[in-house]
């Protein structure tokens, strides 16, 4: 074991770095803490909840500090209840979850179209800069990553169109009988 160790070790920059403490790099700053952590509690102060919490099927109970931020509302909170009766291992859980967001993002949507004011999605992915101080213009003839792979996010656009027009077309061929 040793001879292979040693073997790997010369091969293998950093193999086997946990094998002696004198060899690893970090062992003078791992130091044990000083006493005390400087909290001056056990536990913190248990946060009152004024919305309702949803808490995981895997927790006992709800934690002394919680977010209250997007506390669940409308369809998108109903699908979030059901979503907290799965496990947080199952994937019915977070697809739920995902389904609860795209849900939300519709119902903020509505409500702003129904209080009068709209979004503007070009305005909120800051699109307007693109064109103001030179952005756009930056982006091309600069060997930037995400402008030489537009081939492939073109293909991966077009690729599902392209493989449905075919399925529609073969399907529409055959139910004309010809």
């Amino acid at each position: 074991m040793a001879f292979q160790s040693n073997a790997l070790r010369t091969r293998i920059p950093g193999w086997g770095a946990d094998l002696d403490p004198r060899n690893r790099p970090a062992v003078p700053r791992e130091k044990a803490p000083p006493q005390g952590t400087g909290a001056h509690w056990e536990e913190p102060e248990r946060q009152v909840a004024k919305v309702k919490i949803l808490v995981s099927s895997e927790h006992k109970g709800l934690t002394p500090v919680f977010g209250t931020s997007c506390p669940p509302k409308g369809l998108s909170g109903k699908v979030r209840e059901f979503a907290f009766r799965f496990s947080e291992g199952r994937k019915a859980h977070w697809l739920l979850l995902l389904m609860a967001d795209r849900i939300d993002v519709l119902e903020s949507g509505f409500a702003s179209v129904l209080s009068g004011k709209a979004h503007n999605p070009l305005k909120e992915m800051g699109l307007g800069s693109e064109f103001e101080r030179g952005a756009f213009r930056g982006r091309f003839g600069q060997h930037r990553s995400d402008v030489q792979r537009w081939r492939t996010q073109i293909l991966l656009l077009l690729g599902p169109i392209g493989l449905v027009y075919y399925v529609f077309r073969r399907a529409m061929r055959s139910g004309t009988g010809g």
